[in-house]
């Protein structure tokens, strides 16, 4: 009996002793299986947080819509507003639809291009089947996020051109910038074209997107001409002040909310720790110019005007916002602040300046986008290593010339054969009445 005991007891030890070794065994393999598995799983993550950035981002661009539509609706008369409101919401449905038919793989062919870096594929974008890991995002949120970007190159012309043009060719000039000026010439810079290679740098689109949408909203203006009324036979600027500075305010601060998604997410990754820090980098820039451009504003026309005013506070802010656009992550908060600073000085300059010039912008869209948008083109070099000025200029002044140059023919052909301007009647009588036949603030009309 005693000898079995002690055999039990042997084998105990012995299974004891070797548990060590077992457990070393199992957990090399499990770190094995750990480290085959590890690039997968960071693969997958990338891929998650990647596509998570441009779905938030693209919503947040696409709040800035509803930015554009308020600031409008603020800035024109009250017997415009529901047309402005009616143009808002057809141009972004517009851009969704002609984005997708020819605009998307215009600007982003791959290896389709018709001509090598000037003009990419004419068919529609296909976004089905299974996630292709290797490209680091989901094709659906890709396509999502551009689109927002063409449909603010479009809600920018809408509030230069307001309270004088006629609904349809209005739309019909949407119809061709969303589904070929703006993705042939972004298609230079972010899809690899010949502006990409030859090192022009804009981050976010101060050039791309928002110089892009003022120089078609200038061609416009002046093929369109002024409001009546506007500018006197005696060369005296007659003020036409908005309908709601509640709503213009509004406006500003849910276009500076949404410039946090175009900025931000305009960093294109949030699968790594350096993507995440790039992103609050970008976010933290984005606000410091708006609020330096907002200032900048709001002192100067104290200095000039004796007494702050609002509308060019607001659009300060923006420009202020447009002018961080190139270049929003390099710089120091320091940096972003007096490139947004001049930004706000450049609309208190610009606004009297294009009064002078009888260019009539309802909304001053185009100091603030085309004006600040050259500025913060131009200020990349300061901070972002490999750029050069000269570079940057021939840019935006490519982009610049082909953007205006067709959006005026186009102006002049829908010119020729629709008429882009209501009858005088019509236009004393507001849009409102006259194409749509109905009011934003009926309440008002019968009192």
């Amino acid at each position: 009996m005693k000898t079995l005991f002690k055999l039990a007891g042997l084998a105990s030890a012995s299974a004891f002793a070797a548990l060590p070794a077992w457990a070393q065994e199992a957990t090399a393999e499990a770190a094995e299986a750990v480290a085959e598995a590890a690039p997968a799983a960071a693969v997958d993550n990338a891929f998650i947080f990647n596509t998570l950035l441009f779905l938030i981002g693209g919503f947040l661009v696409f709040w800035m819509a509803a930015g554009f539509a308020m600031l409008e609706a603020g800035l024109v008369r009250s017997k415009n507003v529901t047309m402005q409101l009616t143009k808002n919401i057809a141009l972004f449905s517009i851009a969704s639809i002609m984005y997708w038919v020819v605009g998307y793989n215009l600007m982003y062919p791959g290896d389709g291009w018709s001509i090598a870096g000037y003009l990419g594929a004419f068919s529609p974008k296909s976004i089905g089947g299974d996630p292709d890991l290797a490209t680091g995002y989901s094709a659906g949120s890709d396509f999502f996020f551009q689109l927002m970007f063409c449909a603010t190159t479009a809600s920018i012309v809408s509030g230069t051109l307001a309270e004088r043009i006629k609904l349809w060719p209005f739309l019909i000039f949407t119809v061709v910038l969303t589904g070929f000026l703006y993705p042939i010439e972004a298609s230079w810079q972010w899809g690899g074209g010949w502006l990409s290679e030859a090192g022009f740098s804009d981050f976010a689109g101060s050039t791309l997107v928002h110089a892009a949408g003022g120089f078609a909203a200038l061609a416009g203006a002046i093929i369109l001409g002024p409001r009546l009324g506007k500018f006197g036979k005696d060369g005296r600027v007659h003020p036409m002040p908005g309908s709601n500075l509640a709503l213009a305010t509004l406006g500003t601060f849910v276009l500076w909310l949404g410039w946090f998604g175009f900025n931000g997410a305009s960093q294109l990754a949030l699968g790594t720790e350096a993507d995440a820090n790039a992103v609050s980098i970008i976010f933290a820039n984005t606000n410091m110019a708006a609020a330096a451009g907002a200032v900048a504003a709001m002192l100067l026309t104290q200095a000039i005007y004796k007494k702050v005013d609002l509308t060019m506070l607001l659009n300060g802010a923006l420009a202020g916002l447009v002018s961080i656009t190139a270049g929003p992550l390099d710089p120091t908060l320091f940096g972003a602040l007096w490139i947004g600073a001049v930004g706000g000085v450049i609309v208190v300059i610009v606004v009297p300046l294009l009064d002078k010039m009888k260019i009539d912008d309802v909304v001053g869209a185009i100091p603030v986008h085309l004006v600040a948008g050259f500025w913060g083109t131009m200020a990349v070099p300061f901070y972002t290593e490999g750029t050069s000025f000269v570079m940057q200029f021939i840019g935006f002044a490519s982009i610049g010339a082909f953007v205006f140059v067709a959006s005026a023919v186009v102006w002049v052909i829908l010119k020729a054969t629709m008429g882009l301007r209501p009858t005088q009647e019509e236009e004393m009588l507001g849009l409102d009445k006259a194409e749509l036949g109905l009011e934003a603030y009926p309440e008002f009309a019968k009192g």
